[in-house]
């Protein structure tokens, strides 16, 4: 699982949207992202559906996601 917590597009707070990391200022959980790429959707369909996310911040989740799995190759 990554952490999150030093990616500055996201944000959480245990009182929104059950604890889980949304895109900063927002209720849309990371997840969803995922979740509608996983399902074919590309990220122009994404952004038209969650307008309160930002090009910005998807690739900034996108970018931390990638880092993240590359340091993780390597330290295996």
């Amino acid at each position: 699982m990554l952490d999150w917590s030093s990616c500055t597009a996201v944000e959480r707070d245990p009182e929104r949207v059950s604890g889980s990391w949304v895109f900063r200022g927002t209720r849309i959980p990371v997840v969803a992202l995922f979740e509608n790429l996983e399902g074919g959707a590309s990220i122009e369909d994404f952004l038209s559906w969650f307008p309160g996310v930002n090009r910005t911040q998807v690739e900034a989740v996108l970018e931390y996601t990638i880092r993240s799995l590359q340091t993780g190759r390597q330290a295996a």
